[in-house]
C-alpha cells in the first residue's frame, strides 16, 4: 500500500487493455463489473438525480423517449442497471452502450439479458460526425485513461452531443491515499473467491494510480465544467444548461 500517489502514473497501463489480455479473466472481468460499481459507481443514485428526473419531464411534456450515451460502456452493466430502473418506473428511452474495444462490445451484447441497449464499437467523434444527439451523456471509468489532450478531445466531443437541455456527466475515481488503502483492503478479502481470476484487483489498483484529483481535473477542465466531490473517492465532471430540469 506504499504506491506513489503524488502525481498521476500516466506510464502505468491497464492489464486489460492489453490486446492480448487472457480472454478467459477479461471475461470474468466483465461479469464481475456489475458488482463492484453498484457498490462503487451507485448507479441507484445517478438514476435518482439525474437520470429520472429527465426522464419524468420526457414523458409529462409528451416529447419521446429518453436517450442516453454510455461513452467507455465495457460491459454494459452501467446501461443494463439503468434500462431495469427506467422500465420499472414506466419511463420509455433508448439506451446506447459505446465502446472502442470490439471485445467489451461482443460480450456485453451477448450478455444484454432482454435489457433492449444499443451497442456501437466506435469512438465518440464518430457519433458526433453522425449528429447525434443524446438528453444523458454519461462515461463511467475512463477519464483516468487519457491525457491532456484526450480529455479535451472527449469533452469537446461529448458537450457537442448534448441535446438542447442536456446533461454530460463523466463519473471517475478521485486519487487519494484513503481510497487506494480502501480498495486494496477490500479486494484483497475477495481476491481468493470472488475477484479470483479477474483482473478487478490489480487493474482497480493501477486506475487509482492513474487517476486525477478533483483539484486536478478542475485545473484542466474547460470552462463550463464543474468538477463534484463524491463518496467513497469518486469526483464527477459535469456540464448542463442551467434549466436542464424544470
Amino acid at each position: 500500500m506504499g504506491a506513489d500517489l503524488s502525481a498521476r502514473a500516466v506510464g502505468v497501463s491497464e492489464l486489460m487493455d492489453d490486446p492480448a489480455a487472457d480472454a478467459r479473466m477479461l471475461e470474468r472481468t466483465y461479469r464481475r463489473f456489475g458488482a463492484v460499481n453498484a457498490v462503487v459507481s451507485r448507479p441507484g443514485a445517478l438514476y435518482r438525480a439525474d437520470v429520472r428526473p429527465r426522464a419524468r419531464r420526457r414523458r409529462d411534456t409528451g416529447s419521446g423517449r429518453l436517450r442516453i450515451l454510455d461513452v467507455g460502456a465495457g460491459g454494459g452493466d452501467l446501461c443494463r442497471a439503468l434500462a431495469v430502473r427506467l422500465r420499472r418506473d414506466g419511463f420509455p428511452a433508448e439506451i446506447t452502450a459505446l465502446d472502442v474495444d470490439p471485445r467489451a462490445v461482443s460480450w456485453a451484447q451477448a450478455h444484454d439479458r432482454g435489457a433492449g441497449i444499443g451497442y456501437r464499437c466506435a469512438p465518440v467523434a464518430e457519433l458526433v460526425r453522425d449528429g447525434e444527439v443524446f438528453d444523458v451523456v454519461l462515461s463511467n471509468h475512463v477519464l483516468h485513461h487519457l491525457d491532456e489532450d484526450g480529455l479535451a478531445g472527449m469533452l469537446e466531443d461529448t458537450r457537442r452531443l448534448a441535446a438542447p437541455h442536456g446533461l454530460v456527466a463523466h463519473h471517475d475515481i478521485s486519487r487519494s491515499r484513503g481510497g487506494y488503502v480502501a480498495f486494496a483492503a477490500g479486494t484483497w478479502l475477495l481476491a481468493g473467491t470472488v475477484l479470483a481470476g479477474s483482473f478487478i484487483r490489480e487493474d482497480g489498483l493501477t486506475s487509482i494510480r492513474r487517476s486525477y484529483t478533483p483539484d486536478e481535473l478542475a485545473a484542466v477542465a474547460p470552462a463550463g465544467w464543474e468538477v463534484r466531490r463524491g463518496f467513497p473517492s469518486r469526483l464527477e465532471l459535469r456540464w448542463e444548461q442551467d434549466d436542464a430540469v424544470a
